[in-house]
């Protein structure tokens, strides 16, 4: 039997009023703000953002994915894994899931973002909407979120919302890695708030 999924492993909890209390401040900024997290990012590491893809391939999508995507048991993906690095340092672990039926007509470009970010098309694009967020703290449990990720030592604070475009479904998922909560890395998003 395979491991369980992050996804699955992770309890999430829908975005509410009530359930919102639950994070810490610093955390709840960054787990429901509506903008465009890589736009965030680019700002926060003053303009050293990268992403590294670290796989894309169509796959079978965790129970938990395919239940937020309302997707049938058998279905397939095209699932893109990505690190988002700030100043070198990866930050944020992207995870994207993107049934077959998404990618057809104008979509089919989303099986070549290559290096470029999602967020930037997503945020770009007229027709786009999202559903409200979800979060999780996903505890260490010594298993990795990814095939090439080292196993997380430290809790992980994540989120995920079904985005639409063209009235089409894609799921985002993004974990913010232990590396982003230093301190000098809060100090420099604290700074760059003044492009809000």
């Amino acid at each position: 039997m395979s491991p369980k999924h992050f996804s699955d492993r992770a309890m999430w909890r829908q975005s509410t009023a009530a359930s919102n209390t639950f994070v810490p401040p610093f955390w709840r900024d960054w787990l429901l703000d509506r903008g465009s997290l890589t736009e965030r990012l680019i700002h926060a590491s003053d303009g050293q953002f990268k992403v590294e893809v670290l796989s894309q391939s169509l796959q079978r999508p965790s129970l938990s994915e395919r239940r937020a995507l309302s997707l049938p048991e058998h279905r397939l993906a095209l699932v893109r894994e990505v690190l988002l690095h700030g100043g070198g340092v990866p930050w944020v672990f992207a995870r994207s899931v993107i049934p077959l039926q998404t990618l057809t007509g104008r979509l089919r470009k989303l099986r070549h973002l290559d290096s470029r970010p999602l967020g930037a098309l997503l945020f770009s694009d007229p027709t786009m909407t999202r559903e409200p967020f979800q979060w999780a703290c996903i505890e260490p449990d010594g298993k990795p979120l990814s095939a090439r990720l080292v196993p997380l030592d430290k809790r992980a604070w994540g989120r995920r919302s079904v985005f639409k475009l063209s009235a089409k479904p894609l799921l985002v998922c993004e974990v913010f890695l232990p590396s982003f909560s230093l301190q000098d890395v809060a100090n420099n998003i604290t700074t760059s708030h003044a492009y809000d």
